[in-house]
């Protein structure tokens, strides 16, 4: 098992009825794929009645159906919508073109 189906086994095993949950970017272990499983784990146990806060810099995570996005920034605490948030922007711009972001650690 891999550090992050390791993960994946503790959440699903936690994440076993509605409750209170606090994660701080669980998504640092996890592969894509991982990581849509983990977002599939909150969407349902959202779905239970449960109630989740994440912090998190993943785009996937941030993609949880029904999910209320805060995002946190120079200009504070602000309501979302997936496709405005920053990470998100910042993501389609590197896959788009990764030139653009490489040059930073690439050039001296």
């Amino acid at each position: 098992m891999s550090h992050g189906e390791g993960f994946l086994t503790v959440f699903a095993a936690m994440f076993r009825e509605p409750g209170f949950y606090l994660m701080d970017e669980p998504e640092a272990a996890l592969s894509f794929q991982s990581c849509l499983r983990l977002m599939h784990l909150m969407y349902e146990l959202g779905k239970s009645g449960a109630q989740i806060i994440c912090a998190t810099h993943s785009p996937i995570l941030a993609s949880t159906p029904d999910a209320d996005i805060i995002e946190v920034g120079e200009h504070g605490f602000q309501r979302s919508r997936w496709e405005d948030l920053a990470l998100v922007d910042h993501w389609r711009r590197y896959m788009a073109r990764p030139e653009a972001y490489l040059r930073y650690v690439t050039e001296e």
